[in-house]
């Protein structure tokens, strides 16, 4: 087991020190004279040491504060640099490593509004919590354990927490709803990342990024954006839970792309509660892709103008793939909304399943309501994660603060997408623009069977829509494991995607070629694990 004390003399020593040996604090107030604005960096600094099954690795850990500011340009002259937000960051970097190699990863989840805390303690991060599974939940207290498959063993660490979520806030007099939305979010998130690399000389590191849920959606955003606006060439994303089109998971009408790309997950998640008998996963989602991918869109295009016979053979089969009855797909009208599936497949035992989890089942909190009214898979880990982080970043990181580390907060809404007035909000053309800029761009999609929040199929649709050329179709590969949203909930997933991720950094480092792990469907590289 990796030994991850800190290799300080005592704790109190290392409490006490409040420098930054990875980044140089900002003391620049902008020379204004308003004591308010003065501003700095709040940054504490422990030393430990990494255990995995290659070695040992000792690095330092950084937690705080960086404050982030802007350019103050007042009647045509320069005014200063204006504090605006101080963004919570842990950094986890390599002793006496050379940055020219050592490759960094920028960290961070979705939402909006999540903090790290997913990434950083369940899979990524040097430490994870103990959260149990769907068939094993566990109780409190809960338990913070070494993590030997840390992404550590390969790659420095940066997790970012956006405004208003973590410890993130903005500075006194400023308003956080001013990042509140696409654009603003992703350029704070990109501002921190340039100002990280630049303060801690890492512009030759490779450099990734790693991204879950509508964080893949802002690190696809990110990598246009850090080529575009700061001339910084990523080598590689990862997508985890991945959405490139909002439209492929929003349920609004007249767009059935969700019905489309949902159906496989239904599928999934239908095997997984006993609804396709004997037949193996991998079956059951195959056939379910073709429906999905064939007559399935198909008919809902066709609408009444199917005849009698057409409409009972699809109502039959999309029965049959969702393990719901042919009466609900027939009054449905074909249309099986994600949250009214979630209610309905196992209504019959008093049970709804999951959101972000499909493997998770529990009691509704209205048995007859026709949607469920929260998620009965968030339920199970929320509570382990919360008190993990907080005991972890205080007691190990020995940063403290008194404000509530936001795990989770709905103070982002709403969430602004201007932006996109009068398109559907997609960053399929960032991602395409990022490749055109750098060729060499390496895409990683990790994929839950039962991930009812994010399904797979609407990912895959969505690459499939991009005119990509022969070398960014190389350089695109998926793994898929049979667990939902956070996959590594599920141990077996856990270790299997801490692998597939070490090696798609190791692959995608300086001087290496293409794996070429493909499947023959689509670039796909395929596992039901």
């Amino acid at each position: 087991m990796a030994n991850d004390a800190p290799r300080s003399d005592s704790a109190a020593a290392a409490a006490a020190s409040k420098t930054n040996n990875n980044a140089k604090p900002n003391t620049d107030t902008g020379d204004r004279p308003d004591a308010e604005l003065v501003v700095n960096d709040d940054l504490v600094t422990t030393h430990h040491t990494f255990s995995y099954p290659g070695g040992s690795l000792p690095y330092t850990a950084t937690a705080g504060r960086i404050v982030l500011r802007e350019e103050v340009i007042t009647d045509g002259t320069f005014d200063g640099h204006q504090p605006k937000a101080e963004m919570f960051v842990v950094s986890y970097t390599a002793d006496d490593a050379d940055p020219a190699t050592r490759p960094v990863t920028f960290c961070f989840n979705g939402g909006p509004g999540s903090s790290s805390v997913w990434l950083h303690m369940g899979l990524i991060g040097p430490k994870r919590v103990l959260a149990g599974d769907a068939e094993d939940p566990v109780p409190p207290p809960y338990q913070l354990v070494d993590n030997p498959e840390s992404l550590l063993a390969v790659t420095d660490l940066v997790f970012i927490d956006p405004m208003s979520t973590g410890f993130t806030r903005p500075v006194k007099g400023g308003k956080p709803e001013t990042y509140h939305g696409f654009t603003a979010d992703r350029d704070a998130v990109a501002e921190m990342i340039r100002l990280w690399t630049t303060r801690n000389n890492r512009w030759l590191s490779p450099k990734f990024l790693a991204g879950e849920s509508y964080g893949t959606l802002r690190a696809a955003a990110l990598a246009g954006r850090l080529a575009d606006r700061h001339g910084m060439n990523l080598n590689g994303l990862m997508l985890i839970s991945a959405v490139l089109d909002m439209g492929s998971i929003r349920f609004t009408p007249n767009n059935d792309d969700p019905y489309v790309g949902f159906l496989p997950t239904y599928a999934a998640i239908a095997h997984y509660h006993g609804k396709h008998g004997r037949r193996s996963l991998e079956a059951v989602v195959d056939e379910a892709r073709e429906l999905a991918e064939r007559d399935y869109p198909w008919a809902l295009a066709r609408g009444n103008r199917l005849t009698d016979s057409e409409r009972a053979d699809i109502v039959r089969r999309v029965a049959a793939a969702t393990g719901l009855s042919e009466d609900y797909v027939d009054r449905a009208n074909l249309r099986i909304e994600h949250q009214h599936f979630y209610a309905e497949l196992l209504r019959d035992k008093g049970l709804a399943v999951g959101r972000l989890d499909g493997r998770f089942s529990g009691a509704p909190a209205d048995k007859n309501a026709a949607t469920i009214a929260d998620d009965v898979s968030y339920r199970g880990f929320q509570g382990p994660y919360t008190a993990a982080v907080n005991h972890y970043l205080r007691s190990d990181l020995n940063y403290q603060s008194d404000l509530p580390y936001e795990i989770l907060t709905d103070r982002v809404h709403p969430w602004s997408y201007k932006e996109f007035e009068g398109r559907g909000v997609s960053v399929i053309g960032d991602l395409d623009a990022a490749w055109r800029i750098n060729p060499f761009l390496r895409v990683h999609v990790s994929c839950g069977w039962y991930d009812g929040a994010t399904p797979f199929a609407a990912a895959e649709n969505g690459f499939a829509t991009m005119d990509l050329t022969p070398q960014a179709r190389e350089n695109l590969s998926y793994d898929y494991y049979p667990a939902g949203h956070m996959m590594y909930l599920h141990e077996p997933s856990r270790l299997q995607q801490s692998a597939d991720l070490a090696e798609f950094i190791e692959a995608a480092g300086p001087g290496t070629e293409p794996t070429g792990k493909r499947s023959r469907r689509s670039g796909r590289k395929r596992s039901s694990r």
